[in-house]
Formats: structure tokens, C-alpha cells, sequence
């Protein structure tokens, strides 16, 4: 059993979609199936998903919604009509769009059964191709399938016992076809989960039915060394762990969603990255445990921007008892999360993405809640800083890693404002400014994988 994921660049258009039931036809084995709303066809092209935003907005301002509506179900014509679908499809999109516009109240309640629609009409017009062309197949929303969700609009969290209920699938003679991105409340409420919301829902299926892999297409082969964008042909990953993918997630790493690993992580199911336009390549294997390659200790470096430290000086702080809990607490109390704490005997450092300030003075409320509670002889703030990440299991069996890579950064004049290893000793974080965030990067790289052959 293996169930396999599209993304929505695999599902934009008729033609990715021949190659996505091409895919499922030639193993087997593929006998759930989790889509994507339709993504970008080129640069230029706008998401279903975004459409059905649109939409929502224009409803929701009182403005016509004829137009918002029309370029929807004339997106899904084109596919529709070039696959030689059954068109009554077409009037059951239109039917329960305007069935929501018509019946939903609640903007939150509205948008979530609006933003779902792309995953759930692609399910149904995949199912109906994959039948047209012999492939025995069945749609299944996320209710029938038992995806039972808490009851918070754009951010579900999937109920435990979704698990037992999805184990029955695992017994399915033919395909499932499953939309991505929500499932359902015990109120019968759509709920739609948060970023990366059909990775979420295919690692969940994967773990119901005890897959013996989870592969999930995209449009790129491999996850890499290091962003393509930014890197001229980086290293191609052939096995990482689910601790090393996480770590990358988190700090900028696009491909996978960090959330999306954690149902598989627990029953150690493998995750195959695969490309929906190159399916005979294998691509990058996500796995509980891999070999260590000794020339390799590192296996990946990231960079994300958009952060903010607010370090604490105060002489015999390490004596002083609870000083970190209050802080803390004064955090949760202006409803904060924190990335990192460095610390010293006598300092303390905070870093938080700096979206979370958003407003006219909650970064000045919460240094004079700290300044109020805890006291410190002196405080500042550091703004505009980016944290690159370097990752890799073999670090920890390697001497030097430091060393190398603050070479590396002063040999290219690259200030560090500040440096955490995590207690796993797979990862070093180092605080840098934003303009020197692509340069440091590159002199990283060149570091650790100009050599690499494997």
C-alpha cells in the first residue's frame, strides 16, 4: 500500500493531470490518491485557491460575485472539457459554490467551505478521468474517508481518533481519491487546515492506513543542499531524516511543510519526494534513520529572513531564580512564540519572527513588560536579522563544524550576531543581517559541498 500525494503544480492543467493518472496506473500499489486545488499553469497564472479567496472577499464586501465565480468553473472547463469529462460535473461546481455563498453566514465558516472546493472538485474530476481511461477509482471526501478535525476555521488539528476510522481504507481493492487541505468537524463543518494543508492530509492518510511508503510529487526531484534559486546546481539530497527535513523546513526550506511530517514521523513511514514531470527518477527519501557519510556532515543549509532579538543584560542572572519562566510567561501572556534563546551567565537573548509584532507598539509593550518584571540593567533590540541553519545528523561525530563555518563567514566579511546549537547537535543557528543573508549562504556552501561527489 502506498499512498501518494499531488501537489498543484502536478494537477494545473489537463495535461499534468494525464501524467498524474499515468503515475497511479503503473503501480499498483498507489491505491490512495490526495490532491491539490489546480496551481499556477505558468508565472503569470493565479491559483484555484486564490480564485476561491477572491471570491470569498468580493461576497464578503458586498460586491457581484458573477465574475469571480464564472473564471472559476470556466478554470475547471478547460480541464473538464480537454480530459472529455462528463460536463454535469461543471454544474455540480457552480451548484455548491453558490449553495455556500448562499447558506453560510459566518465569513470565517464561509471562507474555509470556499478555500476547500479547489482539492474537493479536483478529487472529483480525477476520480472521474482515472475511471474514463480503466482505472477503477472512487472520490471520497474527507467526511467519508473519517477525517475528523477540531472546530477552528483555517486551523484544524486532526481529532486522534481520525486514525482508527482511516485504517478501514487501508482494505481498498481500488483507487481512493481524496482532496487535500480540510476535513470535517463533529458539527459537519468544513475546517480547513493550516499551511501546507494536502501534505497534512496525505502524511495523516498515510499513517491511517499503516502505508508502506508516502510519496509525495511535486515539481522537483529532489529536495537540496541548498536553495536552487540562490545556489548555481546544488547537491542533490538522496536520503535525509525526518529530524534533518524538519530543521530545514522550519528555517525557509519550501518542499515539504515541517507540520506534514510529524503523523508519519511517529509510525516511521518513509516519504519518497518525487516529480510529477520526471516520475522514473526516484528522488529524495525522508526516513527515521540513514547512514552517515563521513565527507558529508553537513547535508543542508537554509536561510530564512524576518527576525527580531530582544536581548537582557543583568549581572548574576544565572542566580536568579525563574528568570527565564517569567519571560516566558510574559511572551504567552502577548500570545508569542519564540525561536531561539541563547544565553550567557550574565545575558539572555530572545529571537522571534518579527510578523508577530505587527502593530503600532507590541514590540514597545513587551520590552516594558520585560523592563517591569525581570528587571534587567540593560536591553536593545536587533531587528532585520536572518538565521541560517546548518543541518545534518554527522555533525555531532564531526570536529570542526564551527570552526568552518565562521571561518567561512568572516573570510567574507559576515558579521554573526549571535550563534545556538540545538541540545540534538544536528543543527548550529547563526544570526545574521539581511543584506549579508545570500552571501553568507554561498560562502557556506562553497564550504561544505564544492568537494562533494556522492
Amino acid at each position: 500500500m502506498k499512498v501518494v500525494k499531488f501537489g498543484g503544480s502536478s494537477l494545473c492543467s489537463s495535461e499534468q493531470i494525464r501524467k498524474v493518472a499515468d503515475i497511479i496506473r503503473s503501480d499498483a500499489e498507489r491505491r490512495i490518491a490526495v490532491v491539490s486545488a489546480p496551481g499556477k499553469r505558468s508565472s503569470g497564472d493565479t491559483k484555484v485557491t486564490d480564485m476561491l479567496i477572491a471570491l470569498h472577499a468580493n461576497h464578503t464586501a458586498g460586491l457581484d460575485t458573477e465574475d469571480a465565480l464564472s473564471r472559476i468553473i470556466d478554470r475547471f472547463a478547460s480541464i473538464v472539457n480537454d480530459l472529455e469529462i462528463d460536463q454535469s460535473l461543471l454544474t455540480q461546481f457552480e451548484r455548491t459554490l453558490v449553495h455556500y455563498l448562499e447558506t453560510i453566514t459566518s465569513k470565517d465558516r464561509l471562507l474555509d467551505a470556499l478555500k476547500s472546493c479547489g482539492e474537493d472538485f479536483n478529487a472529483q474530476l480525477v476520480s472521474a478521468y482515472l475511471n474514463q481511461i480503466g482505472v477503477r477509482a472512487e472520490y471520497m471526501s474527507p467526511k467519508e474517508a473519517g477525517i475528523l478535525v477540531t472546530d477552528e476555521p483555517s486551523n484544524a488539528q486532526l481529532i486522534e481518533s481520525s486514525y482508527d476510522t482511516l485504517n478501514r481504507l487501508k482494505d481498498t481493492d481500488h483507487v481512493l481519491v481524496i482532496p487535500g487541505f480540510y476535513g470535517c468537524s463533529e458539527n459537519d463543518d468544513i475546517v480547513t487546515f493550516p499551511r501546507g494543508g494536502s501534505d497534512i492530509t496525505g502524511a495523516i492518510v498515510a499513517r491511517g492506513v499503516e502505508a508502506e511508503l508516502y510519496e509525495n510529487f511535486t515539481d522537483v526531484s529532489f529536495i537540496y543542499s541548498a536553495h536552487p534559486g540562490l545556489i548555481d546546481r546544488p547537491h542533490a539530497i538522496r536520503e535525509i531524516t525526518y529530524r534533518e527535513m524538519r530543521e530545514l523546513s522550519y528555517a525557509g526550506f519550501g518542499v515539504f511543510h515541517d507540520e506534514a511530517l510529524e503523523p508519519v514521523f511517529k509510525k516511521h513511514i518513509p516519504v519518497m519526494i518525487r516529480n510529477t514531470n520526471d516520475p522514473d527518477v526516484e528522488g529524495t527519501k525522508i526516513v527515521s534513520d540513514r547512514a552517515f557519510i563521513p565527507e558529508m556532515p553537513v547535508i543542508g543549509i537554509s536561510c530564512d529572513e524576518g527576525f527580531t532579538s530582544i536581548t537582557m543584560n543583568k549581572y548574576l542572572m544565572n542566580r536568579e531564580i525563574g528568570f527565564t519562566r517569567r519571560l516566558l510567561q510574559i511572551l504567552e501572556d502577548h500570545r508569542l512564540s519564540y525561536e531561539h534563546i541563547p544565553s550567557g551567565i550574565d545575558n539572555l537573548s530572545v529571537i522571534l519572527r518579527t510578523r508577530q509584532f505587527e502593530g503600532n507598539s507590541k514590540l514597545e509593550e513587551v520590552m516594558a513588560d520585560i523592563n517591569d518584571k525581570l528587571e534587567p540593567d540593560s536591553m536593545y533590540v536587533e531587528d532585520d536579522l536572518a538565521l541560517l541553519v546548518i543541518v545534518g545528523e554527522g555533525m555531532k561525530e564531526h570536529v570542526g563544524i564551527a570552526t568552518k563555518t565562521t571561518t567561512a563567514l568572516s573570510d567574507n566579511g559576515v558579521n554573526i550576531s549571535m550563534i545556538n546549537q540545538g541540545a540534538s547537535e544536528i543543527s548550529m543557528m547563526f544570526a545574521i543581517a539581511i543584506k549579508d543573508a545570500h552571501k553568507a549562504l554561498r560562502a557556506i556552501y562553497s564550504n561544505y559541498f564544492k568537494e562533494v561527489k556522492v
